[in-house]
């Protein structure tokens, strides 16, 4: 089997590729090889490691790659282009250099925001993807995770982003506070999430106020696990919300992500008489990473 190219998603912990034969997949793999394990001198091996087999005897095979593999501490460091702007450009993508000459690998290049200071890596070849189905978008993009991104999009360009700790602050609260003693591992409950969002959105300072009720509650009147964690994750993504307003209100807004975690940003915005929706983000990177293979097949 001889691909066309080879589409890359590489994240911080995860390495995904794809044989592509035009803008169809004809076969995937997957490791845990991600940029936050390896040294730049890794990457390669790290990547060979899953397409040796997909490479020709002679000749190079073009590699599109997205994601943390251009951050500083990656590959090779890549730019990060200013926004307002589209959100790839594939013609100023970083040629990292090889040791096998039929590698020809490419790393997009990322977007930042000089005030107030933010940057993406990976996320802005997902609005890619999403722009490539929906050229005519004009709204407001969320796509939550580890850091939850808020992006405003006009014309096919992003105009301004912010970005939120909230799945990170999340994963340090639940585990390495004292209200690991409460919540644990334990599944979040919807009850108490909604309760929870609903009075964060309302109140910006209940958040804070809010969080060592949690494990006085436990202590006090047994306050389940579950509960308990509901309630942290709709604190927290309630005073996200309330903090973003401004990109949400009175505009079409599209949750992009894992359907699980998409319905906890959706489901609240939607109480809020939010214009909000999901999507599943799975198929988004590929899509977009196609849309950089065309552009550089065209004339830039």
């Amino acid at each position: 089997m001889q691909p066309d190219w080879i589409a890359v998603d590489w994240g911080t912990t995860r390495l995904r590729v794809w044989a592509m034969s035009g803008a169809q997949p004809v076969a995937a793999r997957a490791s845990d090889k991600g940029m936050g394990g390896l040294t730049p001198e890794g990457f390669e091996p790290a990547l060979l490691e899953l397409i040796a087999d997909w490479l020709p005897d002679r000749g190079q095979m073009p590699v599109i790659a997205c994601g943390m593999v251009g951050a500083r501490t990656g590959w090779a460091e890549a730019e990060y282009r200013a926004t307002p702007c589209t959100p790839l450009d594939p013609h100023r993508a970083t040629r990292p250099p090889v040791r096998d000459a039929r590698l020809d690998p490419r790393i997009l290049p990322g977007l930042s925001q000089a005030e107030p200071a933010d940057v993406m890596r990976g996320e802005e070849t997902q609005i890619a993807g999403f722009l490539a189905a929906q050229p005519d978008f004009d709204g407001t993009l969320c796509l939550p995770g580890t850091h939850c991104k808020w992006v405003a999009i006009r014309a096919g360009r992003v105009e301004r982003f912010q970005t939120f700790m909230t799945g990170e602050l999340f994963s340090l609260i639940s585990r390495q506070s004292v209200l690991r003693l409460t919540i644990g591992d334990a599944a979040t409950d919807d009850e108490a999430f909604a309760a929870a969002a609903s009075r964060a959105m309302a109140d910006p300072n209940a958040a804070h106020a809010g969080l060592f009720a949690l494990r006085a509650g436990a202590l006090l009147h047994d306050l389940g696990a579950e509960k308990a964690a509901g309630a942290l994750s709709g604190l927290l993504i309630g005073a996200e919300l309330g903090a973003a307003r401004d990109f949400w209100h009175d505009r079409t807004t599209i949750v992009i992500g894992a359907p699980a975690l998409a319905r906890l940003y959706e489901t609240p915005l939607r109480a809020a008489g939010a214009d909000a929706a999901h999507l599943d983000g799975g198929e988004l990177v590929l899509a977009g990473l196609t849309a950089a293979r065309t552009a550089l097949q065209e004339k830039p």
